[in-house]
């Protein structure tokens, strides 16, 4: 069997999400894994739950004996949580992170298409993830930012300064070379309003 499966069949099978597998030099295994995401019915608070060191420490003692079983040759095995800048991998992902700030980086520069927006060479954007749904019932994706620059402790700002525009980028799972949630940190929880891209 395949060390996909193995890894799949057994972090699904202790009630676990899969996110990432990784083989790096010197015989290290990684494996990174996520509680399941229901989508909240509208009347419930949407609750963060997150992978602690307990559900670690169980999937590391089942994979161990998987992968011995199976005959699959790594020197170290390490189990851990997505952290703050967990990738988006698919669909779900996208549905789960909807109003947070994520970095994407884009297969491809926009090139002209931006007509003069933004510079043409740019691959990488940093913006509030929404979904949009077309008249027609099709669902996409966009990231909405505002390029104002961060306001240091103690400084004014003066009343009649007129904010940049907001400008907002859609795009489709082809044209990503890659998406993670953003990595901030607040230490009154995460923010996921505009005003923290």
């Amino acid at each position: 069997m395949a060390l996909k499966e193995i890894v799949e069949q057994t972090v699904s099978g202790l009630g676990y999400d899969l996110v990432e597998i990784e083989r790096s030099a010197g015989g290290l295994l990684r494996i990174t894994i996520d509680l399941p995401w229901v989508q909240p019915l509208e009347a419930d608070l949407p609750q963060e739950q997150f992978v602690n060191v307990e559900d670690c420490e169980k999937v590391t003692r089942q994979l161990q004996f998987a992968l011995e079983v199976d005959g699959t040759e790594y020197k170290r095995l390490e189990v851990s949580s997505p952290g703050i800048d967990r990738p988006l991998r698919n669909a779900l992902d996208f549905e789960r992170f909807v109003g947070h700030v994520i970095d994407i980086t884009l297969k491809a520069p926009l090139g002209s298409a931006a007509a003069g927006q933004v510079s043409a060479n740019r691959k990488k954007f940093r913006g509030v993830l929404e979904k949009v749904v077309s008249p027609e019932g099709v669902s996409a994706w966009q990231i909405v930012w505002s390029d104002v620059p961060a306001v240091k402790p103690g400084q004014r700002v003066s009343k009649k300064r007129v904010p940049p525009p907001t400008q907002a980028l859609g795009f489709t799972y082809d044209e990503l070379r890659e998406a993670r949630l953003a990595p901030i940190v607040s230490f009154k929880g995460r923010a996921t309003g505009p005003e923290n891209v």
